[in-house]
């Protein structure tokens, strides 16, 4: 059994399935770690889904930005985007099925030596404090709390403090776990910064190198930064390559930390018109 971490698949189906034949993946053996954003901007979303929920226990996923923002829309708390690729989902008749399943995946997996979150965490959060948060969250979203949840999917981003609470304190914890990318000096969220953090303002850090981050003893695993790239640092592991960009899909084999990359398809890839 080997276990792959994938990066944001975002409705590439077909690129997928060409990784997933690329690295030999056993559906009856091996596992898969899906870093979030399963979908939106690709074309196949609802394909993506599909699969993703019929491997069962084989695979694990993490909420991300565009998985919640699907949840939102059907929920009638977000509007449609400028380039949402979601309708097909709402008009599948098992989409009620696809729905209820996305909403019970969780924020944090952790798992051996690595810990999975679609974004980050934040740099004063303890792992131990992350799991915790992440729990609050999902207890709300699999209940009567799931508006509030939801309703951060357009939500601002802040400075974290300890002492939020209700919908406000849900809000901050998703906007970390599924946005975050620089942060500044107090731990402030940057959040119209999506380049590369070379170019990142003065006096930001990336979250995994910020000077005041409280190592966790894991391998931080995420993807949602398609500017960063794939890297592998000492203790974090980015995937998303910007495959619906026309990048690629990243997989590492979690047991040996053995790369595969799979060029987008060419029906997967949209331009950033």
């Amino acid at each position: 059994m080997a276990i792959y971490a994938i990066g944001d698949v975002q409705g590439c189906y077909d690129s997928l399935c060409a990784l997933l034949e690329r690295i030999g993946f056993d559906e009856g053996a091996d596992r898969a770690w899906f870093a979030g954003d399963l979908v939106n901007r690709g074309p196949s979303s609802l394909a993506v889904l599909r699969f993703v929920r019929s491997l069962g226990d084989r695979a694990t996923t993490v909420l991300g930005n565009h998985d919640l923002h699907l949840l939102a829309r059907a929920a009638g708390l977000s509007r449609p985007r400028q380039g949402d690729t979601l309708q097909p989902v709402f008009d599948a008749p098992d989409a009620d099925e696809l729905l209820s399943w996305l909403r019970f995946r969780p924020l944090l997996h952790e798992s051996g030596g690595e810990a999975m979150v679609h974004a980050g965490l934040h740099p004063a959060w303890t792992l131990a404090e992350a799991r915790r948060l992440a729990r609050e969250v999902e207890t709300a979203l699999r209940g009567e709390g799931a508006a509030d949840v939801l309703d951060a999917d357009d939500g601002p981003a802040q400075v974290w403090r300890a002492d939020l609470a209700g919908g406000e304190r849900l809000r901050s914890i998703v906007t970390i776990m599924t946005r975050i990318r620089m942060c500044a000096a107090d731990g402030a969220l940057v959040p119209t910064f999506s380049g590369p953090p070379e170019s990142a303002p003065t006096g930001t850090y990336p979250w995994f190198a910020h000077p005041e981050r409280r190592r966790r003893g894991v391998t931080m695993v995420f993807g949602h930064w398609a500017a960063l790239g794939f890297r592998r640092g000492d203790d974090y592991l980015a995937l998303d390559s910007g495959c619906v960009w026309g990048g690629s899909l990243t997989a590492v084999r979690l047991d040996d930390g053995a790369v595969f990359q799979q060029p987008c398809a060419p029906g997967d890839q949209r331009s950033r018109r």
